[in-house]
């Protein structure tokens, strides 16, 4: 990992601030420092200087969860759809091996039920396949997703 100096540390520390994700924290360095980093030495960057990423989460209006049949005319939600309320838990295991492509790889199942296979390559870049297609889990879902992720992949030592 690169050695960085106090002003590139300070310079981090604000993009941090401002609410960066470590993927734009990563280019970040890379256009504007010339210091080259995977998205893995990004993220040890930031835990080893005790910063915080900043949860970007957009309130929900009430509206939301009525699902529109005619403009203008709101409806229930259908009763198998989830809820806030009725939702599940996101689930996540990490791959005794990794998948050949991947330095660490495993499974995620969100709060619907939906599985997808989750990896991060050799060059630390993180990347995700649903086994349904099109499927796209929540917002929720995702963050729930990288906490737990982060969470199993410090268990499991890396």
């Amino acid at each position: 990992m690169a050695r960085l100096t106090p002003e590139q540390i300070s310079m981090v520390s604000a993009w941090v601030a401002e609410g960066a994700t470590l993927s734009q924290i990563q280019e970040r360095l890379s256009s504007k420092l010339d210091v080259s980093m995977t998205y893995m030495d990004v993220r040890f960057l930031v835990d080893d200087l005790n910063l915080a990423l900043v949860e970007k989460e957009e309130p929900k209006k009430p509206e939301e969860d009525a699902v529109e049949a005619i403009p203008g005319e709101a409806v229930a939600p259908a009763a198998d759809a989830p809820t806030a309320q009725g939702a599940g838990v996101v689930t996540v295991e990490v791959d005794t091996i990794a998948q050949p492509h991947a330095m660490v790889s495993g499974h995620v199942t969100f709060s619907d039920g939906e599985k997808a296979d989750w990896y991060i390559d050799h060059q630390g870049r993180p990347g995700m396949a649903a086994r349904t297609v099109g499927y796209r889990p929540t917002p929720q879902d995702i963050t729930d997703f990288q906490a737990k992720l982060d969470a199993a992949l410090r268990q499991a030592g890396y």
